[in-house]
C-alpha cells in the first residue's frame, strides 16, 4: 500500500435497512484530489447482492440515509444548493426521480426521524450565532464573540455560547415546523419515536443549576405533539445517554448507562431499559462488564443485538435483557461497525485486518458480502494481518497489543519498529483494516499497537486504573509491549521509533521524557504541560473532577506535567504536528514542547496544519504527514530515502 492508494479507499457505511427488508441504503465516501476533499454519495444494495445501484452523483455531499416507514421514499441530508443553505432533509422517491429538497429551516440540523406513519420528522435543530445574509448583501463585519459559560469551547463548534439543540415537529405535508417542548434552557438530543407513534424519546442533561458543571444526562420521554410536558425517566448521575431504542410494544426504552459519576472520559457504557411509562431502570446483566454501541430490541422484546468490544476485536452479539449470557454473532477476528435491524434482517459494517470496511448481512451467524467497492485495490495489495502479543508490565499488570510486521519480512530477520500509540485513552487497537499500520508496514516498518491502561476492551476498572495518573501505568504498559516484541526475535532493538496522535501524542511525550531508546518521535496534538492547559481546550469538567481545580490542588498538574517540566531529559529527535484550529488538544500543547526542546538542544519540528481540527478533513494534509512521518522516521531509523510527494497548492507551515 503506498501513499496514492489513500484516494483509491473508499469508506463504506452508515447501513440502512428498507421496511420491506429488500434493500440496504448507505453511504460511500471518497477523496477527489483534484478538489482536496471527501466527497460522498448514496448508494443502495439488494438484499441478494445482485444489485448495487449508486443514487446521487453531486458534489455536495449526502449523509444520514432513513427510509420512510411507509417505504416510499428514502431521505437523506445535504448542503447542496436548494432554497435554504446549510443542511437540509431531501427525498428521493422510491419511483425514481431526482431528488427534491424537503426541509428548508434556517437553524443548523444535526439529526432527523421519520414518524411511524411517515407524516412527521423529528428535527434537532440549534438557532444559527448569526443569520445567512440575504442573497446579494454585502457581508456584515464580524462581531465579537460574548461568552459566559464554564464550558465555553469545542473542537470543531468553536467558541459555545447559549444556543441550545431543540426538537421540532416537521409536517412533511404543510411544511409546519413546531417546538416538541417548551423547555429553552437545555440541549434536546437523540430523539426516537416509539413504534406507535404516540411518544418521543430523548436525551438531555438538565443539571441543576448549570448542565456544564456535570456529564448528568438522563432519558426523558415526551408526548408527540408540539408543546408538550417531558417527563425524566432515568436518576443516575452521570451519563444515561443513547443511542436510544424503543420495544415494538412501545413500553420500553434501551439506553446506555455509564458507571462513572459527574465525568465519563473513562466510562465504559452498558446497556440499560427503562419503562417508557415510569418505572425502575436496570442495567443488562450481561453487559455490565463490558462496553457496547447501543441496542436495538429482537422482535420479541426480550433481548437487544448490539456490537461490543472486547479485547481487540468488536463482534455483534444478541444479549437477553434478563441473565448473563452473551451470544456471540460474529466469531471471525474483525471489527463491526454501523449496524440496521429492520424487519429480522441485520446489516453491518464489517471488517478485518486485510479487508477494507464493507456492507454484510448477517444471517444467523453467518456474514455474507453485499458491497465490494473496496475488491478491486484490496486484489492489487500484499497487506499485512497483524498477530497477538501478550506481555507483563513491572508492576505485574497483563497488556496486550497487536504487532504487524512489513511486508516482505523474511523469517530470521530483524526489522525496524515503530511503537504507534492509539489515542482516546478510552478506545482500543482492533483487527481492522487500518490505513497507517498498512501504510507503514509497507514503507519497511513493524509496527507495535499497544491496548495500555485507560484503554477499553477490558473493562472499566482497567480503562479507570489511570484516573488522576497519567502518562505513569500507561508507559509501563508500552514498554513491555515493546520488550515482548523484542523478546520475538523479529525486532531491531535498535531502531525503534515510537509516535501517536491526541493521547498517542500525550503518551509518546511521557514517553521520551522517560526513556532514550528510542532513536526518533512524532507526537500529534498532544501535551507535555497539563497546568498551561487548564481553561485552553475542552476538557474543564475533567479537570476540576478528576483532578481538581489547580488554584485547590496543584500537586497533580506538576506531576503530571513531566515531560515539559523535564524537557532536559529528553534527548529523542521529535517531530511536533497539530492543527491550528483544534480545541480539542490545542496546538499550544505541542508549540510549548517544541519551544522546550528547542531550548534544551534537543532536535526538535513543529509542522502546523492550517483550518485543520483535532481530526483532519483535508486530504492532501493527510497525505503531506504520512509522508513527513515516513521522511522522520526514515532519517532516524537509517531507512532507504522516501520520494517526495509533489508539493500541495496549500502547504503546511514547518518551523
Amino acid at each position: 500500500m503506498v501513499l496514492d492508494d489513500l484516494a483509491k479507499l473508499v469508506n463504506v457505511g452508515g447501513p440502512q435497512v428498507s421496511p420491506d427488508g429488500k434493500w440496504v441504503a448507505y453511504t460511500t465516501s471518497q477523496v477527489d484530489v483534484g478538489e482536496d476533499k471527501n466527497t460522498s454519495q448514496l448508494w443502495m444494495v439488494s438484499w441478494d447482492g445482485t444489485r448495487d445501484i449508486q443514487l446521487t452523483f453531486g458534489t455536495d455531499g449526502v449523509g444520514a440515509p432513513k427510509w420512510s416507514p411507509d417505504g416510499r421514499w428514502l431521505a437523506f441530508t445535504s448542503s447542496r444548493p436548494g432554497k435554504a443553505k446549510g443542511s437540509q432533509v431531501w427525498l428521493l422517491d422510491r419511483q425514481g426521480g431526482e431528488a427534491n429538497q424537503l426541509t428548508d429551516v434556517k437553524e443548523n440540523l444535526s439529526e432527523y426521524q421519520w414518524s411511524p406513519d411517515s407524516k412527521q420528522l423529528l428535527l434537532s435543530l440549534r438557532a444559527k450565532e448569526e443569520p445567512e445574509p440575504k442573497e446579494g448583501a454585502k457581508p456584515a463585519p464580524p462581531k465579537p464573540i460574548v461568552l459566559d459559560r464554564y464550558h465555553f469551547k469545542q473542537d470543531v463548534q468553536g467558541y459555545l455560547t447559549d444556543k441550545k439543540e431543540h426538537l421540532y415537529l416537521f409536517d412533511i405535508a404543510t411544511k409546519k415546523l413546531t417546538r416538541l417542548t417548551n423547555e429553552d434552557k437545555y440541549d434536546e438530543r437523540g430523539g426516537e419515536w416509539s413504534p406507535d407513534g404516540k411518544w418521543i424519546a430523548f436525551i438531555s442533561n438538565q443539571e441543576a443549576p448549570d448542565p456544564d458543571r456535570a456529564n448528568n444526562s438522563d432519558v426523558f420521554v415526551v408526548e408527540g405533539k408540539g408543546g408538550s410536558a417531558a417527563r425524566k425517566l432515568t436518576s443516575f448521575s452521570g451519563v444515561d445517554g443513547g443511542p436510544l431504542s424503543w420495544s415494538p410494544d412501545s413500553k420500553l426504552i434501551a439506553y446506555r448507562q455509564g458507571v462513572s459519576p459527574r465525568y465519563s472520559i473513562y466510562d465504559m457504557q452498558r446497556l440499560a431499559v427503562v419503562p417508557a411509562d415510569g418505572g425502575t431502570p436496570e442495567v443488562v446483566a450481561a453487559t455490565a462488564a463490558m462496553g457496547t454501541t447501543g441496542g436495538v430490541f429482537t422482535a420479541d422484546s426480550k433481548s437487544l443485538l448490539t456490537t461490543i468490544g472486547e479485547d481487540r476485536v468488536s463482534y455483534v452479539a444478541e444479549v437477553p435483557l434478563q441473565g448473563k449470557g452473551v451470544t456471540r454473532l460474529t466469531t471471525e477476528s474483525g471489527t463491526a461497525g454501523a449496524m440496521s435491524v429492520v424487519a429480522g434482517h441485520v446489516a453491518v459494517v464489517w471488517t478485518t485486518d486485510v479487508t477494507a470496511p464493507e456492507i454484510y448481512a448477517l444471517e444467523g451467524k453467518t456474514l455474507r458480502k453485499l458491497t465490494t467497492h473496496n475488491d478491486p485495490l484490496m486484489a492489487q495489495l500484499n497487506l499485512m494481518p497483524a498477530e497477538n502479543l501478550s506481555a507483563k508490565a513491572s508492576d505485574g499488570s497483563e497488556v496486550h497489543s497487536l504487532l504487524t510486521m512489513p511486508v516482505g519480512y523474511t523469517a530470521g530477520t530483524k526489522a525496524p519498529m515503530l511503537l504507534w500509540i492509539h489515542g482516546g485513552p478510552t478506545a482500543q487497537d482492533e483487527h481492522r483494516f487500518a490505513a497507517d499500520r498498512q501504510l507503514l508496514a509497507a514503507h519497511g516498518f513493524a509496527v507495535l499497537q499497544v491496548n495500555y491502561r485507560g484503554s477499553t476492551g477490558r473493562g472499566h476498572d482497567y480503562s479507570y486504573a489511570i484516573n488522576a495518573d497519567w502518562g505513569d501505568k500507561e508507559v509501563k504498559d508500552l514498554m513491555a509491549a515493546v520488550d515482548g516484541a523484542v523478546a520475538t526475535g523479529k525486532i531491531d532493538a535498535d531502531r525503534m521509533g515510537v509516535g501517536g496522535w491526541s493521547y498517542g501524542g500525550i503518551l509518546t511525550d511521557y514517553t521520551i521524557a522517560t526513556t532514550t531508546r528510542f532513536k526518533a518521535a512524532s507526537s500529534g496534538a498532544g501535551t507535555g504541560n497539563l497546568l498551561g492547559m487548564y481553561g485552553v481546550d475542552q476538557y474543564i469538567l475533567q479537570y476540576d473532577n478528576e483532578l481538581q481545580p489547580p488554584w485547590k490542588n496543584v500537586e497533580p498538574y506538576l506531576k503530571l506535567s513531566y515531560p515539559f517540566l523535564h524537557a532536559d531529559k529528553i534527548k529523542t529527535p521529535t517531530m511536533f504536528m497539530g492543527g491550528d484550529k483544534d480545541f480539542n488538544v490545542t496546538l499550544v500543547g505541542g508549540e510549548q514542547m517544541y519551544q522546550a526542546l528547542k531550548s534544551v538542544g534537543t532536535t526538535a519540528e513543529l509542522v502546523v496544519y492550517p483550518g485543520q481540527f483535532h481530526g483532519f478533513t483535508r486530504p492532501s494534509f493527510i497525505r503531506d504527514r504520512y509522508q513527513r512521518w515516513f521522511d522522520w522516521y526514515d532519517k532516524y531509523l537509517g531507512m532507504p530515502p522516501a520520494v517526495k510527494p509533489a508539493v500541495a497548492a496549500t502547504t503546511p507551515t514547518a518551523n
